[in-house]
């Protein structure tokens, strides 16, 4: 058995066929221990609110959706950034979409707390590719 890429790694979509393939992915892939997956967005700032002090309970990567019901993926990032520095500062944020709406991708690109934007499906590939 491999060591794995990352410790613990948030993946926030709606979608739950999206959930299952991304989980496999990265399960076959070794790429986190710890897998939180979260189909709202309001219940992954939740887990963010109860964890606060908590630095081993931060992730180091988020993926979060774009499109989802009471809260998108911006909404989600708007709130993220009401959180300490140290917080923000920690985990690798992609956004990920279907969409490959220009200015989806210039507002991700434009969020300082946002590492890039990914197209879905999301593939081993573009996971190897994160550092």
């Amino acid at each position: 058995m491999s060591e794995a890429k990352f410790n613990k790694v948030m993946v926030i979509d709606d979608n739950t066929i999206d959930l299952y393939v991304t989980a496999r992915i990265m399960s076959k892939t070794h790429f986190c221990n710890d897998l939180l997956q979260y189909p709202s967005a309001l219940d992954a700032l939740k887990y963010f609110r109860e964890n606060i002090k908590n630095e081993e309970a931060w992730p180091d990567v988020i993926l979060v959706d774009i499109y989802m019901p009471e809260m998108s993926g911006f909404e989600f990032m708007d709130a993220f950034v009401h959180f300490p520095d140290a917080l923000k500062k920690y985990p690798k944020i992609f956004i990920v979409s279907s969409s490959i709406d220009a200015h989806d991708i210039e507002r991700a690109a434009n969020n300082p707390y946002v590492t890039a934007f990914q197209e879905k499906p999301l593939s081993p590939e573009f996971l190897e590719s994160i550092g």
